[in-house]
């Protein structure tokens, strides 16, 4: 294992990100917890507002959002997008490109998962009230695994449209 390999590098990197993300997040963010209940009120603010504008009858309570009479979700630490939000900029920060351009598309990048799990809250809120026997299953897999799908393919889109090659760069050979 060559340690100047670029992927040995990306791996490395990635994994410095990923261990201080997680002890920012787990040692400071989350006891204090405003970070996450502010993205957790914005979120049900704006799925409550798109839900009453395609014709449903919205309630919001705290961390909770229903439609009608039927149960709530509520919106917890975890599901409000932060972690996935740290893994998205890990991946971005540790492979290669220009600041500007990386620092671009993590800002386009953060947009597109809140946008992805607003849709995932409206999903839930919606199965809950409508089909509440498959919400279970629509939580644990099927939102999830749209979740991180979109979170894949933005890497791929910043691994493929980067400008800097992931690959060593050859000389030429000198006659």
């Amino acid at each position: 294992m060559d340690i100047r390999s670029p992927i040995v590098k990306f791996v490395l990197k990635a994994l410095l990100i990923f261990a201080g993300w997680y002890m920012l997040y787990e040692l400071w963010l989350l006891p204090d917890g405003s970070l996450d209940r502010w993205l957790s009120l914005n979120i049900i603010g704006t799925s409550a507002g798109i839900l009453e504008w395609l014709g449903f009858e919205v309630f919001a309570v705290n961390r909770i959002i229903g439609i009608g009479e039927y149960p709530g979700v509520e919106i917890v630490n975890g599901c409000n997008g932060i972690a996935a939000m740290g893994l998205f900029l890990g991946f971005i920060l540790s492979y290669p490109g220009d600041f500007k351009n990386r620092l671009s598309f993590c800002v386009v990048g953060i947009g597109v998962i809140y946008l992805v799990n607003i849709a995932r809250i409206m999903t839930l809120v919606v199965t809950q009230a409508m089909w509440p026997e498959f919400f279970d299953f629509t939580h644990d897999y099927s939102t999830t695994a749209i979740f991180y799908i979109v979170i894949f393919l933005l890497w791929m889109i910043w691994v493929n449209f980067a400008d800097t090659n992931f690959t060593p760069k050859r000389t030429a050979a000198h006659a």
